[in-house]
């Protein structure tokens, strides 16, 4: 890179991050000012504009606030003030947003539970933050009934229509439409909760993390100065609510700007460049697999005849980034990096592709902060030196990434409802006695210009043949070879070997051989990393925020009497995956093969 290019390059990197920082420096956790707050000033500012497009219907700001009006109302003739939880389980719809935002005017914390739970796991999660009522639509309440013998306290049960619980529009149709006095929630700081937010529950059951306001505050601004979000702007939201990418990386950017949510119940790859083009959107807000989920449709004759300027989410890998940007002409993308419960935020500001994020050397003392630290794959923890603390990884060396945690810095963390389950994400002592770090569970490495990596996450990448493989990078060579659509690799065990071995999850489109798959891997891989079994699913298993499920796989391995799918092998020497037979299935058992 030229000396130019290069001083062009830091301008506008500190120009971005100077713009985003100015907005989240200014909040003070400590004062009275709430999240409710800044929408309600949204909404004094810009009444007429449209808040949202929803199936056909639009709502404006001002109806939206007479909305959740109701809603504070009813939550006061029920009897529920500061700090009472009330859960919120259903699709995404205006009334998802104008639930938690009406309950918050009276200091109500909302639990918003995913919707696609149901059974022990939905018990769970409503019976961690001791929920007063569950607010739910009429398709869903059945699942809330249906569990009613496991709720403790036996909490309400109310959904839109009556049709399991009562009748909550009924309820609202005679309550005030104006804001309730302030008085309700003047106590409250940004430390107070805002909301309970759950993990995907990918490696169990999902985790309530903890939302301040002041956090929440902080989250929502982020899009607002970086893409940047004007009242003008149209915002296409098609992930679920429920989670931050969606209902705070793009809701929050819009509602504190006044722009337009173009909101889609649930995501649809055949509908989605319609929606795009119907409603004149200017901003996507993506993660990855979505983006992996439009490449792997047929060509759609509207995938450019948008007005988009700019993308905003995570998890965008680099084999298919620029493949998204060059296929359906996305002038911009900027990915973040964060977690919901976490106190680590990244951006990538110049869009270079595979970077969650960027801390060159010169801003290491604004940053100092976050730091990745040598990590041992095996044992599952960082390296520590001689003297007990930990050692900061090399350039381009992978380790886990861990935030400094300081009840004083820009984002604190909050942890879980749990305090078990939060210890377990601190790590202490690091750097010097009594010093505590949120440990992100993701490893990273950084290059010399400052360019943050995501490699894998942690109990995912696995040794074997005594060497570390990262799932995420052979992921992203199998979606390199013709006809895989999605990729999912973990480790499976082995019966007389040491480590897992490598196994892969495709799914596949009809033009998929898997006669050349080992050959490619061999040429692409080195010998360690190439996965031993492939299994050929109908549908890939993830959760609602489109994450990759590996527990169950995990579970299953390679073991034919509980895989009713397709399962292949690539034994020592072969030069070609072939279909795993009872006989070799008990060969691999019997220790045959010296894999």
């Amino acid at each position: 890179m030229g000396l130019f290019s290069v001083i062009k390059r830091e301008v506008a990197f500190t120009r971005s991050l100077k713009g985003l920082m100015k907005q989240v420096q200014e909040i003070d956790p400590s004062a009275h000012a709430l999240i409710t707050d800044d929408i309600e000033a949204t909404i004094a500012a810009h009444p007429d504009n449209i808040a949202f497009y929803f199936e056909g219907e639009t709502v404006t700001y001002a109806a939206f606030d007479a909305r959740a009006n109701r809603i504070a109302h009813w939550a006061l003739s029920e009897g529920y003030g500061a700090g009472d939880t009330v859960a919120l389980f259903m699709e995404n719809a205006p009334d998802f947003v104008a639930v938690w935002f009406g309950l918050s005017k009276v200091g109500v914390v909302t639990a918003m539970i995913n919707c696609n739970l149901d059974g022990a796991g939905l018990a769970h999660c409503l019976n961690i933050v001791d929920t007063k009522a569950v607010i739910s639509s009429s398709d869903l309440a059945p699942k809330v009934e249906k569990i009613a013998d496991q709720l403790d306290g036996s909490p309400a049960l109310w959904d839109w229509d009556g049709a399991a619980g009562r009748h909550l529009n009924s309820a609202l149709a005679e309550l005030p439409v104006e804001q309730p006095d302030r008085s309700h929630r003047a106590d409250l700081t940004g430390q107070d909760l805002f909301l309970y937010v759950y993990t995907s529950g990918t490696t169990g059951l999902p985790k309530a993390a903890r939302i301040s306001h002041a956090r929440a505050r902080r989250s929502f601004r982020i899009a607002i100065p970086s893409c940047p979000i004007t009242p003008d702007d149209r915002v296409y939201i098609t992930l679920p609510l429920y989670h931050v990418t969606g209902g705070f990386l793009g809701l929050g950017g819009a509602l504190l700007s006044g722009a337009s949510v173009i909101l889609r119940r649930k995501f649809s790859a055949s509908q989605y460049w319609d929606d795009v083009a119907d409603h004149g959107a200017t901003v996507i807000v993506y993660i990855g697999e979505l983006c992996r989920y439009l490449l792997n449709q047929p060509e759609h004759a509207r995938e450019r005849a948008h007005n988009l300027r700019v993308g905003i989410g995570n998890g965008l890998r680099s084999d298919i980034w620029q493949q998204f940007v060059d296929r359906f002409q996305v002038p911009r993308l900027l990915e973040i990096y964060g977690s919901t419960e976490g106190n680590i935020f990244l951006m990538n500001f110049d869009g270079k592709i595979g970077a969650v994020g960027r801390i060159p050397k010169y801003l290491e003392k604004q940053f100092g902060d976050v730091r990745i630290v040598r990590f041992d794959v095996a044992e599952e923890q960082p390296i520590r030196g001689e003297d007990g603390f930990c050692v900061k990884a090399d350039w381009d060396e992978a380790g886990e990434l861990i935030g400094r945690i300081d009840s004083g810095g820009p984002s604190d963390f909050t942890g879980y409802q749990d305090r078990d389950a939060t210890e377990k994400k601190i790590l202490r002592n690091v750097f010097e006695k009594g010093d505590a770090w949120f440990r992100s569970g993701d490893l990273m490495s950084r290059d010399r210009a400052g360019y943050i990596y995501f490699k894998d996450r942690i109990g995912d990448t696995f040794r074997w043949k005594g060497e570390n493989v990262a799932t995420n990078e052979v992921a992203e060579t199998l979606s390199q070879y013709p006809g895989v659509r999605t990729a999912n690799v973990y480790g499976v065990a082995v019966p007389g070997t040491d480590g897992r071995a490598g196994m892969a999850s495709l799914t596949v489109a009809g033009d998929f051989d898997i006669t050349g798959l080992r050959a490619f891997l061999v040429d692409q891989l080195p010998p360690y990393a190439v996965p031993l079994f492939i299994r050929i699913e109908p549908e890939a298993q993830t959760t609602g925020t489109f994450k990759y499920r590996k527990v169950e796989l995990v579970e299953e391995g390679f073991d034919i009497g509980r895989v009713s799918d397709p399962l292949w092998f690539g034994a020592p020497g072969a030069d070609r995956y072939e279909a795993l037979t009872a006989a070799e299935y008990g060969k691999i058992l019997a220790g045959q093969y010296r894999l």
